[in-house]
């Protein structure tokens, strides 16, 4: 057996926290779109985005079986969907063959890749194998998701997240608490609670809005950009919370980056979430706020 590890990585590599146990296979390079402002996952010239070679890609799944036992597949990088969907069967084809212990495979979606498959398409991948996919929506917001260069609207986010849920895939839906800044906060909230509500996601998580390497590109479209301070963010998410009306969503705040961690299922912990943001807002020194020190992405 080789000691030499089965895939081949272009660093950065990234993936969702929950995947953090998953075999992480990259079937793209970078990002399709990669003009949101307030992302920098995939800016590195070397990151620019190409779809990696099918054959190079079945090789290392065939490898990957006989080296590993894996049980879940993150198939990598910024927006796996982007390839037609013969070729992703094609993949999911060779995961099943060669790691038969695999009970998930999810992948990144764009909302823009999703335009041209139909939900019969998306039906023939998740019978593949394709359970999970995550959409960073961002926003539900047309006015925000046009100042941060998203290439999205609220339809265009509500179709794809129509079509997965129809299709059967489970979707788990980013929201950036924060990212309208201080003019665009209440309609940011607003109209994420909206698009929420009509799209009925399986998981709901949201971050903060952060610029490890500087604002000067997300400024270029948003130059009054005036971002909230703690206090703030959390009337922010009290305000997305109170507008969210979820029959049975998992809902997370609890990402690195987030202050308040909040945990719990919409709507059966409705109150008991807005009593623990109120609680921030009102009593932060009893909230068991995380320090910035313990904060980063």
């Amino acid at each position: 057996m080789s000691a030499e590890f089965p895939i081949a990585y272009i660093e950065p590599v990234f993936r969702p926290p929950s995947e953090a146990h998953s075999l992480i296979l990259p079937v793209t390079n970078g990002c399709s779109w990669n003009h949101c402002t307030f992302c920098e996952m995939y800016t590195q010239p070397q990151k620019k985005f190409r779809a990696r070679d099918e054959a190079e890609v079945l090789e290392e799944i065939r490898r990957a079986g006989q080296q590993l036992i894996v049980q879940r597949v993150f198939l990598a990088d910024g927006d796996a969907l982007v390839l037609p969907t013969r070729r992703l069967l094609s993949i999911l084809t060779a995961i099943r063959e060669h790691m038969p212990e695999v009970t998930r495979v999810s992948s990144y979606c764009l909302p823009r890749n999703l335009r041209k498959k139909s939900v019969s398409e998306l039906k023939e991948l998740a019978d593949a194998g394709l359970k999970m996919a995550y959409v960073g929506c961002e926003s539900g917001d047309d006015e925000v998701l046009a100042r941060v260069n998203k290439g999205e609207t609220y339809e265009s986010s509500l179709s794809a997240l129509e079509k997965l849920g129809e299709a059967g895939i489970t979707r788990s839906v980013m929201i950036l608490n924060g990212l309208g800044g201080t003019a665009l906060s209440a309609q940011h909230a607003d109209n994420s609670a909206r698009l929420m509500n009509a799209a009925q996601p399986e998981f709901l998580s949201t971050l903060v809005v952060s610029f490890p390497t500087g604002e000067a590109r997300f400024r270029e479209g948003f130059a009054d950009f005036e971002p909230l301070g703690q206090h703030e963010l959390f009337v922010e998410v009290e305000r997305l919370l109170q507008g969210l009306e979820l029959r049975d969503t998992v809902f997370r705040s609890d990402h690195a980056s987030n202050y308040l961690v909040l945990k719990g299922n919409l709507g059966a912990d409705k109150a008991r979430l807005l009593a623990q943001v109120r609680q921030a807002i009102e009593q932060p020194q009893q909230a068991r706020l995380r320090q910035e020190w313990q904060r980063g992405l």
